[in-house]
């Protein structure tokens, strides 16, 4: 078979990067990595095409050549076309070279049995030192670029194999001093010299010659793995980090030996160097190149952190948020012994005041934020790991880093963690001083609640708040001072909005006991005291199933059986019957007894009577550790287990409603415009056979009465079902998210409930027509609509775009059902009834080629900004 044309390369590529997985397993898969190799050499494909082949191999090495003799073949067929290249500039051969060393390295074949490596490492070292490989291997046009690709190459083989380029320290150094790629050197350089320390102190030896032999790269004798073989070929990535002076891989090892005064000398030639042309780098090859040195010399005898201050005094006024975090890491690393108190107070000054600048953008806000937070201190008290704010913040310092209730969430968060900081190390404030750290703690945390608190408010609102409270009860553990009003306030947002419920669950499930415990309490008392028939008492039994326990048994159980006449629907009797759990599992018997006999005889729903029955019965046989086994997370049942739990484990699991998957998708059809309100019609699909399905929806706040739920006998795969009608009753003309919920019987007899996919009710989705006037009054119905919207309405002008159609064909797709004069193709009268009793109505006149004047008037000026919106959008919507 021959070669392949581009077209049928590009077809083949398209469909491997669509499904790698698949593609290999499929026929085709076992030969690609075969013929992408042989038509590199082809003389029919053009370049561009072979490169297109090579950034594949690169991209997928693992898919390619899945184990170490693939890589091998791979990487020797590769430099076989490398080496056939004709002598004229090429694009193929820096791509070649990095396909090769991907190959070798990601597959785990670079090793001194390799061929391909003892072929590959001689030549990138030697074109990294600019040598002549003799037969024009390299035109001069391609040679700094070649440098550099070696460079990097070079870079990705040591760090795969820490210790390779350990005999060419030397070499290396003595390039960096020539004309040549500068970045590429000096990266190579460090790390090939920070391994090497890291592996010779491992094993106690010293550098010996290692800084000063110029070995010839491409002299034919055999690589020295030996340093790489002696270490494990792990060590700490490569990326800036501010780890504890003692902590990492072996940087106790580096202090084992100290290096000779020759030796030391040369190491500190070496770093200087490669400082003094630090300048030429791109920032975050600095903060590469700085890190490194860093880690090398940290703690190695011999090596003055002052090597680093000329550096330190150019980068202090840096506005490069790479060089800032590479300083910060060598303030982590050597502490006093390299920045002064003077420095310290400055870096921390600059960063307090740039977190405060107002232009930054968020994410360099939050950087600024935290490098305060995590300030590495010369001299930092308290035990080692303790959260700490930095002792040089003064209160000066701190006025500008205070949260506010305008700050986004994110910046919120990040100056509440510094808050909370200074108020743990708050002393008694004394009198006539201004309002303390924990005064505007307090104040701060009530703004919150108070947001969270308003009815029909963002869930982002109240979800803030509780990120807040909890940050708050992690910081201040130890603080009744502050933890005493955060549970008295978050007690009375429970009593404001009890809606809120899902949230507080949350966070008494992820906060210490210092605040469960205590706020366990307070919001049980606030439940048991309100009265059963709220109009919240599925959230209220929601709450208690969390916080109930053994205490206050009586005012409990007085709650449950008030409420207990009250939940009618499935959904209250399922939440009453799991705060008799909660109380089974707590050991309250008393009451209880007679509650769930009152239970099992008068609830309505099958599945809670049956319920009720089952935890009578459990209450009435089991001694409490073996009810609370019986009643555990998980009905594996240890030796406690009574003999009657384990015998109807089966009979139990389809008592219980269980929580699955899905098995159902409901999608949005065309709203009905005929009668009094508007039709949704939903299209029901099972993915399963299921039977008795139940959709329940539910609309947040008040904008919609509450919805029937809408039942289905039976739905299978593939088998059509009618659309379901759902008819909704606006309070107000507004779109709105319905949130819908399934309950439903599987074919093995279970019963199951599933939250599906949100569905989003548009404001056209709420259009419904006027009664039609009788004929030839349709101008008059309009004009007498018209002036009745003014005084109390409002009006406007709108523009609304048109598309190919033009506006005849625009008011047939979306607005003919309302048309109540037309003149076609320029003139239409529209009125749309709102539900409950609003009207909107438009004039489109003296249409334009791309566009149309839209005269607007509605006796609901709440209703313009939608009707603007929907307007503007129908041409797009076509």
């Amino acid at each position: 078979m021959g070669p392949l044309s581009r077209d049928a390369w590009a077809q083949r590529l398209g469909a491997f990067r669509a499904s790698p997985s698949a593609f290999m397993a499929g026929p085709e898969g076992e030969d690609l990595g075969r013929d992408l190799l042989g038509d590199l050499r082809s003389e029919k494909l053009s370049e561009q095409t072979k490169v297109s082949l090579l950034a594949l191999s690169m991209e997928y090495p693992a898919q390619m050549w899945p184990d170490a003799s693939a890589a091998e073949v791979a990487a020797t067929s590769l430099l076989d076309t490398l080496v056939l290249l004709p002598p004229r500039p090429s694009a193929l051969r820096r791509p070649l070279l990095l396909a090769a060393t991907t190959a070798l390295a990601a597959g785990g074949a670079l090793g001194p049995t390799s061929g391909a490596s003892c072929r590959l490492l001689p030549l990138l070292l030697g074109l990294a030192a600019g040598s002549d490989l003799g037969r024009g291997f390299v035109p001069a046009s391609e040679q700094r670029p070649l440098q550099a690709t070696a460079c990097e190459c070079l870079r990705e083989l040591e760090s795969c194999k820490p210790g390779l380029l350990g005999g060419s320290l030397g070499l290396l150094r003595g390039l960096l001093g020539q004309e040549g790629p500068v970045q590429p050197l000096s990266l190579l350089l460090a790390l090939a010299l920070r391994n090497t320390l890291v592996l010779q102190s491992r094993v106690g030896a010293g550098l010996g010659g290692l800084l000063t032999d110029k070995v010839s790269p491409t002299g034919g004798g055999p690589w020295d793995w030996t340093l790489v073989e002696e270490g494990d070929g792990r060590l700490q990535p490569q990326a800036p980090s501010w780890p504890a002076a003692e902590e990492g891989e072996g940087e106790h090892s580096l202090t084992a030996r100290e290096h000779s005064p020759e030796e030391a000398r040369e190491l500190r030639a070496a770093v200087i160097q490669l400082l003094d042309t630090s300048y030429l780098l791109t920032p975050v090859a600095q903060a590469q190149l700085l890190w490194l040195l860093g880690w090398a010399l940290r703690g190695l005898q011999g090596q003055p952190p002052a090597l680093f201050k000329p550096q330190l005094v150019r980068l202090l006024g840096t506005a490069q948020l790479t060089l800032l975090h590479a300083v910060l890491a060598l303030k982590a690393a050597f502490g006093e012994a390299l920045f002064t108190a003077q420095d310290e107070a400055l870096l921390l000054r600059r960063l307090t005041l740039a977190a405060q600048h107002p232009a930054l953008p968020p994410p360099t806000h939050l950087f600024y934020l935290h490098c305060v937070l995590s300030f590495p201190e010369n001299w930092p008290l308290g035990p080692e790991g303790e959260e700490a704010a930095p002792l040089l913040l003064g209160p000066q310092l701190c006025r500008g880093l205070l949260p506010s209730l305008l700050h986004d969430p994110m910046a919120l968060l990040a100056r509440l963690h510094l808050l909370c900081l200074l108020c743990a190390e708050e002393e008694e404030e004394e009198k006539g001083q201004l309002p303390s750290p924990r005064h505007y703690l307090e104040e701060l945390l009530a703004g919150l609640r108070q947001r969270a608190a308003l009815d029909g408010g963002p869930r982002a609102l109240a979800t803030l708040c509780f990120q807040a409270s909890y940050l708050v009860a992690c910081c201040l553990a130890g603080q009744p001072t502050v933890l005493t009003p955060l549970i008295h306030g978050l007690a009375q947002l429970y009593q404001a909005r009890p809606m809120l419920a899902p949230h507080f669950v949350d966070l008494l499930d992820q906060v210490d006991s210092e605040l469960r415990e205590p706020l366990k309490v307070v919001l049980r008392q606030v439940v048991v005291s309100r009265p059963g028939k709220d109009e919240a008492l599925c959230w209220h039994l929601q709450m208690l199933a969390k916080v109930a326990d053994g205490d206050a048994q009586s005012a409990t159980l007085n709650f449950l059986q008030a409420a207990a006449a009250h939940c009618t629907n499935w959904d209250l009797q399922q939440g009453l019957l799991w705060v008799c759990r909660a109380l089974l599992r707590a050991g309250v018997r008393g009451g209880l007894v007679d509650l769930l006999q009152v239970l099992a005889r008068q609830l309505e729903d099958p599945d809670g009577r049956d319920h009720a029955r089952l935890y009578y019965i459990l209450l009435a046989h089991l001694a409490a550790p073996k009810l609370g086994v019986a009643l555990g997370p998980s009905l594996a049942a240890p030796a406690l287990a009574s003999s009657l739990v384990a015998e109807n484990q089966g009979f139990v699991a389809a008592l219980m409603v269980q929580e699955a998957p899905a098995l159902v998708r409901l999608s949005m059809g065309s709203h009905r415009v005929k009668g009094p309100l508007p039709v949704l019609k939903l299209q029901p699909e099972a993915l399963e056979p299921i039977y008795s399905l139940e959709l329940r929806f539910r609309v947040e706040g008040q904008l919609y009465a509450p919805l029937e739920a809408v039942h289905v006998p039976c739905l299978c795969p593939g088998r059509p079902a009618r659309p379901l009608l759902l008819p909704l009753q606006p309070r107000c003309p507004a779109p709105a998210r319905l949130d819908v919920h399934a309950l439903y019987t599987t074919s093995t007899g279970l019963t199951c409930h599933a939250h599906l996919p949100p569905l989003f009710v548009n404001f056209a989705d709420l259009f419904l027509p006027f009664p039609q006037p009788p004929e030839g009054a349709g101008l008059g119905f309009f004009e007498e609509l018209w002036d009745s919207c003014l005084p109390e309405g409002a009006e406007s002008r709108v523009w609304c775009p048109l598309g190919p159609q033009g506006l005849e064909g625009l008011v047939s797709r979306h607005l003919e059902p309302f048309v109540v004069v037309a003149q076609p193709p320029t003139s239409y009268c529209v009125a749309i009834h709102l539900p409950p009793d609003s009207k909107l109505l438009l004039r489109l006149e003296a249409a334009l080629a791309d566009g149309v004047p839209v005269a607007l008037r509605t006796d609901d000026w709440a209703v313009l900004p939608l009707a603007g919106d929907y307007l503007r959008g129908l041409a797009a919507a076509v």
